[in-house]
């Protein structure tokens, strides 16, 4: 199959790429290469899919270019099967500083997107949404029905492109799913999010910093079930025009991770803490039933077993990944 992946040189971007043309498939992927943290990885993300393309029968073409330019999408989608939008100007805190930047690249790309699509009569659109739609919880975990309130610029412009996802779906019957991932962590994470610092903070024999008091707590999800996820929306319509959240076993708050890294790593090591940042969310936790129902989704490791998972992947790469975490 042709498959473009935008916000291919990005984290969730890159794996799904890279599963995508080892095997077999064509993959586009495009990425604008947005210096939101160190372009090291994304480089390291690209070379994993050219390499995986070259192990296999499959192929892969790397553009750089944005989701903001509409002739180019729907030139590079012409011949499209199945698209994989990923791409996003991510991050809470940036999207507080830069909330016009978010609102053009989350909202006006993901239209770009769907219009490209409905041009070109692509199979099937699937989007990378987030829990930041949810926001303040009046139950936890979060199923789809629960009410909308997000607490940031960036939760804001992700629920915005789920609602042009439905629209298309509805209006013009174009096939399309929205995922709500919740904290997605893995080999080749994004060097600025909480479990890679405490991982790189523990390897340099420095305590976990945490940010406020430690008992906001994350459902977090590791890359290869969100992987398996978009894998079964390739084929399988039955989630066609819905919302699933994609999570994990269990939630955890932020302290018991910190401890969890820490005792992996050395024991010894204090636990020292900061302010609170604006605009996270208090609690994420995730009601996976829809998902399971409606595609068979089941995730595959709790946060321990994938912390451990993420730390033997940290040791074997730590000469250029390491690099990146200390200074993002």
């Amino acid at each position: 199959m042709d498959i473009f992946v935008t916000g291919g040189a990005g984290f969730i971007g890159g794996h799904l790429a890279e599963s995508f043309a080892a095997a077999g498939h064509d993959v586009t992927v495009l990425d604008n290469y947005e210096p939101y943290y160190d372009l090291g990885i994304k480089e390291h993300n690209v070379e994993a899919v050219e390499a995986a393309a070259t192990d296999s029968d499959g192929s892969c073409e790397i553009v750089d270019g944005s989701v903001t330019d509409a002739d180019l999408l729907t030139s590079l989608t012409n011949q499209t099967d199945v698209i994989y939008h990923q791409a996003a100007q991510a991050g809470v805190r940036k999207s507080v500083e830069e909330p016009d930047k978010v609102n053009e690249f989350n909202v006006t790309g993901t239209v770009n997107v769907l219009e490209a699509a409905r041009t070109n009569d692509v199979d099937r659109v699937v989007y990378a949404s987030s829990s930041s739609v949810y926001g303040k919880p009046e139950y936890l975990p979060y199923d789809e029905a629960h009410p909308n309130e997000p607490v940031s610029p960036y939760g804001v412009s992700k629920l915005s492109a789920e609602h042009y996802m439905r629209v298309y779906n509805e209006v013009y019957g174009l096939p399309t799913v929205s995922l709500r991932y919740f904290t997605v962590y893995g080999p080749r994470m994004r060097p600025n999010m909480a479990i890679s610092n405490f991982v790189s903070r523990c390897m340099r024999g420095e305590p976990p910093v945490i940010y406020g008091d430690g008992e906001q707590t994350r459902d977090f999800t590791y890359i290869a079930d969100v992987v398996d996820a978009n894998h079964r929306l390739l084929t399988d319509d039955s989630a066609d025009g819905e919302v699933m959240n994609i999570g994990s076993t269990d939630n955890i708050d932020i302290e018991t991770l910190a401890e969890v890294v820490r005792d992996e790593i050395d024991p010894d090591l204090p636990l020292e803490y900061t302010e609170a940042r604006d605009g996270d969310a208090e609690h994420t936790h995730a009601d996976i039933s829809k998902a399971n129902e409606l595609i068979g989704y089941e995730p595959s490791r709790d946060i321990r077993e994938g912390v451990g998972e993420f730390i033997d992947w940290y040791e074997t790469n730590r000469e250029w990944y390491e690099p990146l975490v200390v200074n993002s």
